[in-house]
């Protein structure tokens, strides 16, 4: 979806290239098709490679029955009773419905479901401000709808919040609106089909009201642990979160039985990670290895319209932790080689590298490349000395540390 409203920017940008193009409309159920098979094509080669490694795969809903021991019920009702040595729950999590506003559940729907539309969600309120809430508002209107997020606090809670500023300014600057200090409390179909949202103000304490096609919920995500009678077995979850608790070794309460993914509590709720944890248990079960994830440092994208990558502490994370007479910020603002020649605004395009306790913070075109090569390189002391080595891994990125007109200047001392 991020790389279809991508597509879109660049076709706007094609006459700055001598591209002479008609308007081109986007249709949705073309795109919708291609996703759902694509996704269908990777179910099915996960269970083409299960098959291929002698791995048994029960399609089956599970719960525990004793430490050693779960129950699958099938679709049609069938039970079947599996005991193992070794227990891994990665179930990972849904995404949350606000349940106590009316009509929410009824006529709401959540990013699980805006990938399986048929039709296109036409204009859409997007409630929430993590990053899916984001990522979703900035592609719908990357496809040319017309969209709104509502926000009752801060958008992307946990980044670094002067990025974060950036992100959203810069998807205003290419018309997603933005409701801020709002929180709706319900939701009523009309008479012609469209959804009538009530909203409350929290700085005035007045209600207001639009209209919209699609209220999408993007206020977060539960784990599927509720189901999974893990009482039963011994295991505990955090009071809170209802996540798992796990230790550096992914085990839980119970010694043979451990958790990984978004169903741990304390750890990145992104599929990468996930993966490599689970790769890394399975090499210490096999006994092929010892080695613990580290989940400091982890690469992270968030792929907004102006894409945010990060790797390490946010700066207020790095000051609340060591004080902020240990902590040094460099930062840069810069153009990247595609607003150029399109003539694109570039005033969002930020990079923010810290020292000593180094970090990198990235607004812009591509940002997750350069934090991928990043994350690496992190462990070792560095200071402003390592900046060329991280610019370094991107020929595009190598032009904004050049220091000339259209690159901005290199990192300085804040």
């Amino acid at each position: 979806m991020h790389q279809a409203a991508l597509l879109g920017g660049m076709v706007r940008d094609a006459p700055h290239y001598g591209w002479a193009l008609q308007p081109v409309p986007h249709n949705w159920t073309t795109m919708a098709e291609a996703v759902q098979n694509h996704v269908k094509s990777l179910n099915w080669g996960h269970r083409v490679q299960l098959q291929d490694r002698k791995v048994m795969y029960f399609n089956i809903k599970a719960s525990f029955v004793d430490a050693h021991t779960i129950c699958g019920v099938s679709k049609g009702g069938k039970e079947t009773l599996l005991s193992a040595e070794h227990i891994v729950i990665a179930t990972g999590g849904r995404p949350r419905y606000p349940t106590h506003i009316e009509g929410a559940l009824e006529y709401g729907i959540t990013s699980d479901d805006l990938f399986w539309l048929k039709e296109s969600p036409g204009k859409t309120l997007v409630v929430g401000a993590s990053y899916v809430a984001l990522e979703c508002a900035g592609f719908l209107t990357g496809l040319g709808l017309d969209t709104t997020v509502m926000i009752r606090s801060i958008p992307l809670r946990g980044f670094d919040q002067q990025m974060s500023s950036l992100v959203t300014e810069y998807m205003a600057s290419q018309g997603t609106r933005f409701l801020r200090g709002c929180t709706p409390s319900r939701v009523r179909r009309l008479p012609d089909g469209q959804l009538q949202v009530t909203w409350e103000d929290l700085s005035s304490g007045k209600e207001d009201m639009g209209t919209f096609n699609t209220v999408l919920w993007a206020i977060g995500r539960i784990p599927e642990t509720r189901s999974l009678n893990l009482e039963k077995a011994g295991v505990h979850t955090s009071p809170t979160s209802q996540k798992i608790l796990v230790d550096a070794q992914e085990t839980t309460s119970v010694p043979h039985i451990y958790a990984i993914g978004d169903v741990a509590e304390g750890r990145p709720e992104l599929t990468p990670t996930a993966i490599m944890a689970g790769k890394l248990l399975a090499q210490r079960l096999c006994g092929q290895s010892s080695d613990v994830m580290d989940y400091d440092n982890v690469p992270t994208t968030v792929f907004t319209p102006l894409e945010y990558g990060c790797v390490g502490l946010s700066e207020e994370e790095a000051v609340a932790r060591h004080g902020e007479e240990h902590v040094e910020v460099y930062h840069a603002y810069y153009k990247p080689l595609e607003f150029t020649v399109a003539e694109r605004d570039a005033s969002q395009c930020y990079i923010k590298p810290g020292g000593p306790l180094t970090v990198w913070l990235s607004d812009g075109v591509l940002a997750e490349a350069p934090t991928a090569g990043t994350g690496p390189a992190l462990p070792w002391p560095q200071r402003r000395r390592s900046y060329s080595r991280i610019c370094s891994g991107d020929q595009v990125w190598g032009l904004l540390c050049a220091g000339d007109a259209d690159s901005g200047h290199p990192p300085h001392l804040r």
